[in-house]
């Protein structure tokens, strides 16, 4: 797999994978998927890349801990009340109030200032791993971050000086 920069915000830099066989990034498939069929969802979520590429940086509070056999995460964050907020129609008031976004996007957050973006879906189960919409984004997720931590301690990929960013010259060993 081939690590892919998405955006440079102020505070983070996503990247996301492209895999051997395919043209395009998982979170371009993300968008490409999730843009005609859940786009308030969608953004959302985007509106939480931006807050946190450019307020706040990836603090691991932001993210929801997604893991199973590696450091895995997913947005958008825990709790209604955060800001920005998913907003969906109340049917007794016709009122927009905040509401629980149930799209997922899977990631790594490698530090504070570099998060690498997945894929996901809606999620229609108390738990990733009991949903058939999740369960394979999930699981994939898991083992994309087991392989980024593995290319961490083997040096494929390095920090910059002021560990703000990261270098990555090669492809990086992935079973899938």
């Amino acid at each position: 797999m081939v690590l892919v920069q998405i955006a440079a915000f102020r505070r983070v830099r996503y990247y996301s994978v492209r895999l051997d066989s395919d043209d395009t990034t998982l979170f371009e498939q993300f968008l490409e998927t999730h843009t005609p069929e859940n786009k308030e969802k969608l953004d959302h979520i985007l509106s939480w890349i931006k807050a946190i590429g450019n307020r706040f940086g990836a603090k691991e509070f932001y993210f929801r801990n997604e893991s199973l056999t590696a450091d895995t995460r997913a947005l958008p964050p825990k709790g209604i009340q955060k800001e920005p907020h998913y907003l969906e129609d109340d049917a007794l008031t016709d009122e927009a109030k905040p509401a629980a976004n149930n799209l997922r996007l899977y990631c790594f957050r490698a530090s504070e200032s570099v998060v690498v973006l997945f894929s996901g879906n809606l999620k229609t189960a108390q738990k990733a791993q009991d949903c058939p919409s999740v369960k394979p984004y999930f699981l994939q997720a898991n083992k994309l971050s087991a392989a980024l931590e593995r290319a961490f301690r083997e040096g494929v990929i390095r920090w910059n000086d002021d560990y703000s960013d990261i270098i990555c010259d090669e492809p990086i060993d992935y079973e899938g």
